[in-house]
């Protein structure tokens, strides 16, 4: 499995209050989430934003509350990887949870600017700024985790 997209890029701590403001959390309507994402910390962000798209964050990316809805606006919206230093716990079982991908890599963190094409092979944990030509090395997610989110997430993946 592999996704390729621009990258817009994140501090560290970026917590799911500004992913998704608790002011919306009142919908289940996951459309209607994902037209707020990162308004907060990026009013610019929806409008910017195209199908594929990957996320960069800093380190403890997904902090505060432990809501599905945050990587539920994120996968909504159309980002096809999230790529941090590091992931708050609760955001990282959650996105597994919901079938987003991620992955920890904090060299790929640092290096990546906002704007640079980047593709991802989730395989092999191989990131590729293709913009600069540099490569990153995650750890891959085990068979069993990559299904769930090539499934779409974990009831899905029951279901299947």
């Amino acid at each position: 499995m592999e996704a390729t997209g621009f990258v817009h890029k994140y501090p560290d701590n970026v917590d799911t209050d500004v992913i998704i403001p608790a002011r919306y959390l009142n919908t289940p309507n996951a459309q209607e989430l994902a037209a707020h994402c990162m308004e907060d910390i990026d009013p610019e962000f929806i409008h910017k934003v195209k199908p594929g798209d990957i996320i960069v964050g800093g380190a403890n990316f997904g902090c505060g509350s432990s809501r599905e809805h945050a990587p539920l606006a994120i996968k909504t919206v159309g980002v096809s990887c999230v790529i941090a230093a590091s992931f708050a716990r609760i955001f990282y079982r959650n996105s597994i949870n919901i079938g987003l991908p991620i992955l920890e890599c904090p060299a790929a963190s640092a290096a990546i600017q906002a704007g640079d094409k980047v593709k991802v092979d989730f395989d092999t944990g191989i990131i590729t700024d293709e913009t600069t030509g540099e490569t990153f090395k995650a750890q891959p997610f085990p068979p069993f985790i990559q299904n769930i989110i090539k499934a779409g997430g974990l009831m899905k993946s029951i279901e299947k």
